[in-house]
């Protein structure tokens, strides 16, 4: 029978998805199933209430920010009448047209002036200095203790007669730790002459309590910020901080309406710039956009639980199915499997009668027979791998002391020495023999001369590194190989072990070994020539008394190449 040209399709298609088997078609179509209606759902409901959600934040930010704007025109509006009036009064009019006639510094008219200065000033918080300055920009009188000329606006005596005040840029005092303002209105005298300007440095700290007071929301801030991005004063107020260009032409963009931009401390946030024409700056109003965004955040990470929890019930469904529908088949293929790919560590549990679980019965009787053959089989390699082991290490070692005898040690050396040759190294070698071994074995026996041999040996592997190799050379000699070691450095680790071995007491006698020292490739080309060097040496210390380290020396090196020569 053949296939149609639509089963042909379908069958393609979910070979690519991985839906052969039943268990995963049917968890497919019911996840499908689940899956888009309630993302459409969710997606439906998300998109009204974030529109919503948006149009409270715009409403919020922008009455936060024209609010504020308009409280702070309508403060500089007062602080800009007050000096009108204070400017208008006749201790300054009078005062400072006497001056104008003649007088000094010191004339009484500039004392009087400076008293009336000083009044306002400790009446009126906002007023950090009050002062008088002539058409020149020159300090007549003024409330502080020392004169300092002021930084006036640019332009200010045109300003000043044009638009009856000048507004200067604010700047931060570093003494006061606070943003201030020079703002200056003219002093005009009776006989209409204009005499100077009545000029204050504000206290900008007002500012921050008003716009503190029109903060969206606990975690928003208002700020005043200048047309170049400067922020003068409100909570953000710090020495040098500014927002980007990017985000200053965002803002000016959509000046009144809601923008969505970085922060001046890098945040996410959304905010509205509102520009009052009384100042020559905007106020801008913004909270962090993870909490102003909170209720939607919430409503998102709630419909995506809800579509979890659908998903995970829907498979919990689809698995059952599968359970009781396709496991037992599935069950066997992957057993089936396991055995062709060498495990035989399966046993399929029978849950129902009929062909499949017959089948599973034969299988399972099979996978057994098979294991018991390849458990005899892995017992028999184990112990064939045991004894080789054994063979392996008897056969390197030596049965008394285990150290590695005399035929390891050299297939040892032989290998140092050609990697030695190769990378340039050095190497040492120590030949170690007990002193009068011959004679305390004769008075005690061979078990106590074991004894003293085990010691030794364990003394050697004690004093000497993991990479360096000690072995029984012959009786009641030991070979040491030090990979990577110079002279002054075997022999400081052969006087060490001669100490060592020297503290040592066996039946009331102390016990000593002499060292000879021989270095390749300084003591001979060959492992065999290093090796007579160094047994030269440790006769030479034995001829001296015994208890002692001696090095090789060349005359030793010749004679022994010499009769290997004429061996």
């Amino acid at each position: 029978m053949r296939l149609s040209a639509l089963e042909r399709t379908v069958s393609k298609h979910t070979h690519k998805l991985h839906l052969d088997s039943i268990r995963n078609r049917i968890l497919f179509f019911a996840v499908l199933a689940t899956l888009i209606p309630s993302l459409l759902t969710t997606w439906i409901a998300y998109s009204h209430i974030r529109e919503s959600l948006n149009a409270k934040i715009t409403e919020e930010m922008e009455s936060a920010s024209n609010q504020s704007a308009r409280e702070l025109g309508l403060w500089l509006k007062e602080r800009l009448y007050e000096l009108r009036v204070f400017a208008s009064s006749y201790e300054v009019t009078e005062n400072l047209e006497v001056r104008s006639h003649g007088g000094g510094a010191r004339s009484p008219s500039v004392r009087r002036l400076t008293d009336y200065l000083n009044s306002v000033r400790e009446r009126f918080a906002d007023y950090v200095e009050l002062m008088v300055v002539d058409p020149q920009g020159q300090v007549v009188a003024t409330s502080a203790r020392q004169v300092r000329t002021p930084q006036m606006p640019h332009a200010w005596t045109d300003e000043v007669l044009s638009d009856n005040a000048a507004m200067g840029d604010p700047y931060r005092d570093p003494t006061l730790g606070a943003a201030l303002l020079v703002v200056a209105v003219p002093i005009h005298v009776p006989s209409a002459r204009f005499l100077g300007a009545l000029t204050a440095k504000l206290n900008l700290s007002s500012m921050d309590q008003i716009l503190r007071r029109y903060a969206p929301s606990d975690s928003g801030r208002v700020y005043l910020v200048s047309a170049e991005g400067e922020i003068v004063t409100g909570r953000a107020t710090g020495s040098g901080t500014r927002l980007t260009t990017a985000t200053m032409q965002r803002l000016t963009a959509r000046d009144g309406s809601l923008a969505t931009y970085r922060g001046y401390d890098g945040e996410h946030v959304v905010g509205s710039m509102r520009t009052e024409p009384t100042l020559r700056w905007s106020v801008v109003a913004e909270a962090p956009a993870s909490l102003a965004f909170q209720q939607v955040t919430r409503l998102r990470n709630t419909m995506m639980l809800l579509v979890a929890g659908l998903l995970v019930g829907v498979g919990m469904i689809a698995y059952f199915l599968g359970l009781f529908i396709v496991r037992p088949l599935h069950r066997l293929a992957k057993g089936a499997a396991k055995v062709a790919a060498g495990n035989l560590d399966v046993d399929l549990p029978v849950l129902s009668g009929g062909e499949v679980g017959y089948l599973t019965q034969v299988f399972n009787n099979m996978v057994v027979r098979l294991r018991e053959g390849r458990e005899a089989l892995d017992a028999a390699n184990e112990t064939l791998r045991r004894k080789n082991e054994e063979l392996e290490r008897l056969s390197v070692t030596d049965g008394l002391t285990g150290l590695y005898n005399r035929r390891r040690l050299m297939e040892a050396v032989n290998d140092e020495a050609r990697r030695s040759q190769r990378l340039k190294h050095t190497f040492a070698l120590l030949m170690v023999d007990v002193d009068h071994f011959k004679k305390y074995n004769d008075s005690f026996g061979h078990p106590a001369g074991d004894t003293v041999l085990a010691r030794v040996a364990a003394i050697l592997r004690e004093a000497t590194r993991e990479v360096d190799h000690v072995a029984r050379y012959g009786g009641e000699e030991f070979l040491v190989m030090l990979p990577e070691t110079g002279m002054p450095e075997a022999l400081d680790i052969s006087e060490r072990i001669r100490a060592r071995i020297g503290e040592e007491v066996f039946h009331g006698r102390r016990m000593t070994v002499s060292i000879g020292v021989a270095e390749f490739p300084l003591h001979g080309d060959t492992p065999e020539q290093v090796i007579a060097a160094a047994d030269e040496a440790l006769y030479e210390a034995k001829r001296e008394g015994r208890d002692r380290v001696r090095r090789a020396g060349l005359k030793l090196v010749k004679e022994a190449k010499a009769k290997e020569r004429a061996g």
